[in-house]
């Protein structure tokens, strides 16, 4: 006899009681592991950076994980990094945002690699965020991905051994310096 797994909903994610990281995906209780200090380092940095320029632009706000952004009943995800924009603020509830931010980022991290570019990338697609940051620790590389025709396409991509910054188009104006990006304290 096959016992069916349960699918989760946001109404069973907020019952949930311990004190760990998880997310829903496509109905699925997933567990998020703590992320690695230089993981922490190079969020924070871009986070800071996008916050600088939006708030000085009154452009709309950035939020830093965690937070839960509730796509629909079955898919609440954290990502990294936020943005809404000031038009979409209405999203922005008391214990969520509800609905697709403008923009996100996944940092990524070795456990993660393959959850963040391929499931989330799908499910962010699916429900219309319109940029998807992809930001690779390890290799100090950034892609820029903006949806065009419900499919994300690459707008912009750099690596610090190879480029000064990347761009964002949802963001206008917003370039992030991969040299300020990628700084390290801890490790240096």
């Amino acid at each position: 006899m096959t016992i069916k797994e349960k699918v989760w909903s946001y109404e069973d994610y907020l019952k949930l009681t311990d004190d760990k990281r998880y997310e829903v995906m496509e109905g699925e209780l997933v567990m998020a592991p703590a992320p690695m200090p230089y993981h922490q380092e190079v969020s924070r940095n871009l986070e800071f950076l996008m916050w600088d320029f939006v708030k000085r632009k009154r452009l709309g706000v950035v939020f830093d994980a965690p937070i839960d952004v509730v796509l629909d009943e079955h898919n609440v995800l954290q990502p990294d990094i936020v943005f809404v924009s000031k038009d979409r603020l209405d999203i922005i509830k008391d214990k969520a945002i509800h609905g697709a931010p403008d923009l996100v980022v996944e940092v990524v991290s070795p456990s993660t690699l393959g959850r963040d570019t391929v499931r989330k990338k799908a499910i962010y697609e699916k429900f219309g965020v319109k940029e998807f940051w992809i930001v690779y620790p390890e290799m100090k590389c950034v892609e820029v991905l903006v949806l065009e025709k419900g499919e994300y396409t690459l707008y912009d991509e750099g690596c610090l051994e190879s480029r000064t910054e990347v761009k964002s188009k949802v963001i206008k104006g917003f370039k992030a310096k991969l040299e300020e990006v990628f700084e390290s304290f801890a490790t240096s």
